[in-house]
């Protein structure tokens, strides 16, 4: 149960920001309203008043019991206050009885109570003239049709639609009982007192009320689904071992509420949403903590974070940087960027990082928890971040500096669910893509080896060009960049201390690897033919991207007849382009003549690691043209479709 004790102990710091974003108060949580109805302090109602809700605005706040907060299907648990017209409406044609009689008995028992509040009693006296669903049919169409959030429009069945109150009375600026502070606490006593029965509470060990119906609604307002379940007293749940439920796990009501409602709160403010898979970080005393399986493309648009205690400030998306350095001074920006938050963190202090996801529609599952300290969180985040940084194209749309008409590619490391549909596809299922993020959760948090199957069918896919439409060239580059992340990162965290490697994002001229070298000349073959193209006028996958998966397999005997391929091509550019073409020659035979031994000649598969000198190679000549030609011969490439203009 550390995970519960963390969410405790950070409710209380949480209530303790400033900013109106804060945990759900004790015996109490959001429903969506659907109407809003205004009463004067002695019960009247202002017909003029009545408004229906929709949208954001239809989020209300309202008391609730153990019972109601938990209820489902056709159990009677009424809400203290604002309720369904089912509960609430005592002249409703179809109204079931017991259901009118629970609300209003709990209502008056509030009502009669020491923690009394003048609003309830308003409400109280207005419903006991019997008129609520009189006066509602004269003023509302039912059934009604509401819109929600994402602006759906939906039915609901008249004994369904739910009532929230406003109370004005004279000298009473609050007249939201939603909003009333006072009301809110009035509420929490009467509550606490009228279930003071305790127990041992296996959290805090101390002797307090105990609770035995978790909240739920965790993930979003309609998510039924459980963390601690503790009502099935028969079968084999804890038959031969104890009494009674308590006796197994006894949790207090308050460390529960206070738990829930913390995580509400967290996976709403900064979770990470995969489908009904959410995964959040955190630190208890509420500071702002990078999230693991964030966007760090997109740092530099983040205001969670100063840089007071920073010596330099941090620009993280760079413009292309043809030197050496490239990987470190993204690293370098992005240990700046980390520095911004460790600063406001106490070293002591231990970040969290929880996952749930759903087992059943009822039950939600814990399926990832790590307690580490500052130093430790931020180490192995910016690890994964530098280890396994890659140019990447996120967008169909890349964005182009004004100055120099270059396309920007951002530096960072692949999200892991864009990972998943690298290397299955862009029709993956859901459950699938969790497994994925499941499974590369370790490698960013511990520090964990990269799966290879996911490496090797990243590769497979990234070099299988033919698989993508001419309207999905943006979509191979995105899984080329992604395929090369991967390699790269994967080699610098190898198992084996004796296989783990090195690589520049930049072009390495020297590199003698036969894989980098062959994807080079890959790189060469594709650009000369594509310029030739768009010299003639014509749009058409060039040989190389047509036979880059026979090329992977094949690289030598694929070569000759590439390299035979180009021959007309380099025909066409020796009249219109010589100097161009003088300088891929260059290229060529420089790459070959780094070739050792037999090399060139083996015909065996090419690892992944040809992409890295595809890419390289390639990324050059297309972020750094032909400066020695005349404007009238210059050519330029559309590198928004890939195609020669």
């Amino acid at each position: 149960m550390s995970w519960m004790q963390k969410l405790y102990q950070t409710y209380d710091q949480s209530s303790q920001l400033d900013g109106n974003s804060k945990p759900w108060p004790l015996s109490h949580f959001v429903k969506t309203a659907h109407v809003e109805l205004v009463i004067d302090d002695q019960g009247n109602l202002k017909p003029d008043r009545i408004r229906l809700l929709s949208g954001e605005d239809a989020s209300t706040l309202i008391p609730a019991t153990e019972a109601s907060a938990g209820k489902s299907g056709s159990k009677i648990a009424p809400h203290p206050l604002c309720e369904e017209i089912g509960y609430c409406a005592s002249d409703f044609p179809g109204l079931i009885l017991e259901k009118n009689q629970a609300y209003m008995a709990q209502l008056k028992a509030w009502c009669d109570s020491d923690f009394s509040h003048p609003k309830i009693e308003a409400v109280y006296n207005y419903l006991l003239k019997n008129v609520l669903w009189h006066d509602l049919s004269q003023l509302v169409d039912f059934p009604v049709i509401f819109t929600n959030k994402r602006r759906q429009k939906t039915k609901i069945v008249p004994e369904k639609v739910f009532i929230r109150w406003k109370i004005e009375a004279p000298g009473n600026p609050c007249s939201a009982t939603w909003d009333d502070n006072d009301l809110i606490s009035q509420w929490i006593k009467f509550d606490h007192h009228m279930n003071s029965k305790g127990g041992l509470c296996f959290i805090t060990g101390n002797q307090t009320r105990l609770i035995g119906n978790h909240p739920r609604f965790i993930r979003h307002s309609s998510d039924g689904a459980k963390l601690i379940s503790s009502n099935d007293s028969g079968g084999y749940t804890y038959r031969g071992r104890f009494l009674d439920v308590t006796q197994a796990c006894g949790i207090g009501f308050e460390v529960s509420q206070k738990a829930h409602n913390a995580l509400r709160w967290l996976v709403n403010r900064q979770g990470f949403k995969n489908g009904d898979q959410v995964y959040i970080a955190w630190a208890v005393s509420g500071a702002a903590v990078p999230q693991p399986l964030a966007d760090d493309g997109m740092i530099s648009e983040s205001d969670d974070f100063d840089l007071e205690e920073v010596s330099e400030p941090v620009v993280i998306r760079t413009q292309v940087d043809h030197g050496r350095n490239l990987g470190q001074a993204y690293a370098r920006k992005l240990s700046q960027y980390m520095s911004g938050y460790a600063v406001k963190i106490s070293p002591s202090e231990q970040i969290t990082v929880m996952g749930i996801d759903s087992a059943t529609p009822g039950r939600i599952s814990i399926i990832y928890y790590r307690e580490l300290l500052r130093d430790e969180f931020f180490q192995h985040l910016h690890a994964w971040h530098t280890q396994f940084a890659w140019r990447q194209r996120y967008t169909k749309v890349l964005s182009v500096t004004k100055a120099e008409n270059k396309v920007i590619w951002p530096i960072c490391a692949p999200l892991p669910r864009d990972i998943a549909v690298a290397a299955y596809g862009d029709k993956v299922d859901d459950a699938l893509k969790k497994r994925v993020v499941e499974r590369l959760l370790p490698c960013i948090i511990d520090k964990a080896a990269f799966p290879r199957d996911l490496v090797e069918q990243c590769v497979r896919k990234a070099s299988n060009r033919n698989a993508y439409t001419s309207n999905q060239y943006w979509l191979w580059e995105k899984n080329l960049g992604i395929a090369c992340a991967l390699f790269k990162g994967y080699y610098q965290r190898h198992p084996d201390n004796q296989l783990r490697r090195d690589y520049s994002m930049a072009l390495e001229d020297n590199r003698p690897d036969r894989d980098y070298l062959f994807g080079r000349l890959l790189a060469v073959a594709d650009y000369i033919e594509e310029i030739s193209q768009g010299v003639g006028g014509e749009k058409r996958p060039t040989t190389a991207a047509r036979l880059m998966q026979r090329f992977a397999d094949r690289p030598f005997e694929t070569w000759r007849t590439i390299e035979l391929s180009l021959q007309p091509y380099m025909q066409r550019l020796q009249i219109v382009r010589a100097g161009f073409l003088s300088n891929r020659n260059k290229d060529i035979d420089n790459i070959l003549a780094l070739f050792q031994h037999d090399d060139f000649t083996r015909n065996t598969p090419l690892s992944g690691e040809f992409l890295l000198g595809y890419h390289c190679q390639r990324h050059k000549y297309k972020h750094k043209p032909e400066f020695n030609q005349s404007s009238a011969e210059k050519h330029e490439i559309n590198f928004e479709s890939g195609e020669s203009v």
